[in-house]
């Protein structure tokens, strides 16, 4: 009979049993409960009144962001483990699997913010598109909770389980649009991330062998001290978990599967799988990155530098193809944009690596943030004017505040004033990459920056350029989609008038 003494099984106890911080995990917490009351009130609901979904789903997402804020002055975890070299339960915990740090606070900003601002576009498609609206909020809830909690996940285990949380529904979210382009879409995304799931797995695997613990900072602390016959495998783990995270951002060669896609969801999904579900991905990549591999820093660091390179240059090839006429153009051209700032976006993660300060993460941090209020912006004026390029010749005269939402949604994304906070964005992402020493790749962002200026003014001049049907009223914009609108062109017009608020939502980086 085995026997085990009271002071070991206090220990035990003490190491199993874990208080959870329910502050910290609410944010995340409250789209995954309103998701399974949606589905539920979905089979009650008569369809005179399933637009009670949608508006639920807004508050919902509402109460998620204000849920924020008592952790803004705070550095919280949950789900802790106590450490292993230290005996006795008094010593506190070292490793724990979620935290609320600055980093993850700004992320999840970004990931509710954006999910709020896509729900309100939503309302009108749903409507529009005549999609199954419990199943549409109930997938739309799901995927925000998995994007939610990745920012603050923090051993591989929970991050590759918040990833495939975020992306399982969105894949079905592409999918509901009945007109035979949603079906060959998702396919195609699904396809592409179920091997990007499963190269991430065997990555984590090898680490896990490695390393002998699943928690980023014991990696980190493991790692240096790698046997030399483990050091291949090592290599091998680290490279395969990058490489299926960086699928999600997009990145080149990786991106196949985003023009095709976006061009055959939903306008408002699409939205959402170039901001939101690309904040998932830059989130995860950057914390195992940084906090997991930092003694590779400089392998990974220049591996990112480089991807970072290609990714910018073919999305900016990309979009100046797209041709006017061409069904869904407006939609390709945006899936192609957002592959460039893809690109934008991974370069301060790979100063961080290659030598750059480790506050250079506060960059990627803040350009995403800009980036995200912006391209959101141009995907709600999308959602109602029309989804061919064509389709903006003149729209200033027949709807002005449209136009002009557009205008400076597009200038921002270009980096041109009056879209200061786009211009602050990539300056900010120049300093960190010049701070790394990266010279070339700053000329290869100038370039790429100067490329994109075609595309961008192109369209921006298309929207003031006289038409045939220039007198043309065009139908009435419901008020959610005008409200979507106004939230992103008021957020981008308050960053513009104060950039800084970006910097200081972006202070804490994974270090901080």
């Amino acid at each position: 009979m085995l026997t085990v003494a009271a002071p070991a099984l206090d220990h035990l106890a003490g190491s199993l049993i874990q208080s959870v911080d329910w502050v910290a995990i609410a944010p995340p917490l409250v789209p995954a409960a309103l998701a399974l009351v949606v589905l539920v009130a979905d089979l009650f609901l008569p369809p005179a009144r399933k637009a009670l979904l949608g508006w639920l789903s807004v508050a919902g997402l509402v109460a998620s962001l204000a849920l924020l804020l008592p952790l803004r002055s705070g550095h919280r975890r949950t789900f802790c483990l106590p450490s292993p070299t230290l005996p006795g339960p008094t010593h506190g915990p070292t490793s724990c699997s979620y935290v609320a740090d600055h980093f993850a606070l700004a992320f999840q900003l970004l990931v509710l913010g954006g999910a709020l601002i896509v729900a309100l576009m939503s309302l009108v498609s749903v409507e529009d598109d005549r999609l199954p609206a419990g199943e549409f909020w109930f997938l739309l809830l799901a995927s925000t909770c998995g994007a939610a909690l990745l920012p603050a996940c923090r051993d591989l285990a929970s991050l590759v389980v918040a990833l495939e949380l975020a992306s399982l529904p969105a894949f079905a979210l592409v999918a509901l649009r009945r007109d035979g382009r949603g079906g060959e879409a998702a396919l195609k995304f699904f396809l592409s991330s179920v091997t990007a799931t499963a190269v991430t797995l065997l990555g984590v695997s090898f680490v896990y062998a490695a390393s002998g613990s699943l928690y980023l900072d014991r990696i980190a602390a493991a790692l240096p001290n790698v046997p030399g016959q483990l050091q291949p495998l090592t290599a091998v783990g680290t490279v395969l978990t990058l490489v299926g995270f960086a699928f999600k951002t997009a990145a080149v060669p990786f991106h196949f599967w985003v023009p095709d896609t976006y061009a055959g969801a939903p306008v408002p999904v699409a939205g959402y799988l170039s901001v939101v579900g690309k904040a998932a991905g830059l989130a995860g990549l950057a914390a195992i990155a940084v906090l997991g591999f930092h003694s590779y820093g400089r392998d990974w660091g220049l591996a990112l530098a480089v991807l970072a390179a290609l990714t910018m240059t073919v999305g900016n090839v990309g979009a100046l193809r797209q041709r006017g006429d061409a069904p869904h153009s407006a939609v390709r051209l945006l899936a192609w944009s957002s592959i460039a700032q893809a690109g934008y976006l991974l370069v301060p993660i790979a100063a961080a690596g290659y030598g750059a300060s480790p506050g250079a993460i506060g960059a990627t941090v803040a350009f995403a943030l800009v980036y995200g209020v912006v391209n959101l912006g141009a995907f709600a004026v999308v959602t109602s004017a029309g989804t061919r390029l064509d389709e903006y010749r003149g729209l200033f005269a027949r709807r002005p505040a449209a136009a002009l939402a557009m205008a400076f949604f597009l200038l921002n994304l270009a980096g041109l004033p009056p879209g200061v906070v786009g211009l602050f964005g990539k300056v900010v992402v120049f300093r960190a990459v010049v701070d790394a020493g990266m010279g070339w790749l700053a000329v290869i962002m100038a370039v790429n920056v100067v490329i994109a200026l075609y595309y961008y003014l192109v369209w921006t001049a298309r929207l003031f350029q006289p038409a045939p049907d220039a007198v043309a009223t065009g139908r009435r914009v419901p008020s959610a989609l005008v409200g979507a609108l106004a939230l992103a062109a008021a957020l981008g017009v308050v960053l513009s008038v104060d950039p800084q608020i970006v910097l200081q939502l972006a202070s804490g980086s994974l270090f901080g």
